[in-house]
């Protein structure tokens, strides 16, 4: 694939620049060239604002008997964009910049001017003083005269400052003081109530520790008395089993009633017994408990069975 802009012409073995023929062009030919407007500048004709770094496609010529140094000036040609009325601008080499000539006006001018303008007075204050040396000595009065005035005014304006102002410094510069050792008093005040806060608080936690550490050996060492090997059976304590007899015997009733209902039950003697002698026996229980209140019976009938099953 060739490249799109060929840098490298080829040129062949038998090339020969001297037989190139040479144009032979007028000292005032025009050349079509590309550039941006220099400076911001208005149409004189129309008063179209052209703004610096606008394009424009300007005809470009030298100059004649126009030099800077050797360096040769060119002038540029170009269009208003609205009304396509001739502008004209050269080179300025002398100032590094380009100079309007007509067609349009420069903007932003006023620094440029009065530089100039000094650069000006400058140079004829020099060229009178060297032919006149009495021009010299008014030119010293007059400078001596303006720094005097100047520096009067300087003195006022200071003065009328002081006298609005009325600053002291001094005072200013104690209560400052003043300020900062009361921060640094009310500073080391809350470093102490700090410091005591927390003082009374590692008291306390240690008071607490004393306090815990008395108690636990108390526990730790009960009555040797009641004191349990690993491997014992655990007892009941014989109080609180009485309490729980108590309870059930209000309730319930007690269950040993042998001894009260010895005189109402007789013992068989004999294993073998007839049926009916059981039907009577069971009557005549159903007819004694019946007379008893409900607690009673249900004793009496567990009693009966631990009768009938120490007979058996």
């Amino acid at each position: 694939m060739s490249e799109r802009k060929v840098l490298n012409k080829y040129y062949p073995p038998d090339f020969d620049p001297t037989k190139i023929p040479k144009l032979r062009l007028p000292k005032e030919w025009q050349y079509v060239v590309r550039l941006m407007a220099p400076f911001n500048m208005r149409c004189r004709t129309c008063g179209e604002y052209i703004y610096k770094g606008k394009k424009f496609n300007a005809r470009k010529e030298t100059v004649q008997n126009e030099s800077y140094l050797g360096l040769p000036i060119f002038r540029f040609y170009i269009k208003c964009p609205h009304c396509l009325a001739e502008i004209t601008f050269k080179t300025d080499p002398q100032n590094t910049d380009y100079a309007m000539e007509h067609g349009a006006t420069r903007n932003f001018q006023a620094q440029k001017l009065l530089e100039e303008e000094e650069k000006r007075m400058q140079k004829e204050r020099e060229e009178e003083e060297l032919n006149n040396p009495m021009k010299v000595l008014e030119n010293r009065t007059k400078d001596s005269k303006l720094e005097m005035e100047i520096l009067e005014n300087l003195q006022e304006l200071k003065e009328l400052n002081q006298r609005q102002a009325n600053v002291d410094f001094e005072a200013m510069l104690q209560q400052h003081k003043e300020v900062e050792e009361k921060q640094r008093r009310k500073e080391q005040e809350e470093d102490e109530q700090e410091m005591k806060a927390m003082l009374e608080q590692a008291q306390s936690r240690r008071l607490l520790v004393d306090s815990d550490s008395n108690e636990e050996p108390a526990k730790r060492c009960p009555n040797p008395t009641t004191q349990t090997k690993p491997m014992d059976i655990p007892q009941e304590d014989p109080q609180s089993k009485r309490l729980r007899m108590e309870s059930w015997e209000c309730s319930v009733g007690k269950l040993s009633t042998r001894a009260r209902l010895a005189g109402l039950v007789a013992r068989r003697k004999e294993k073998a017994a007839s049926a009916l002698d059981k039907g009577m026996g069971t009557r005549s229980i159903t007819a004694s408990t019946s007379s008893l209140p409900a607690p009673a019976a249900a004793t009496s009938l567990l009693g009966l069975l631990g009768a009938y099953s120490d007979s058996d």
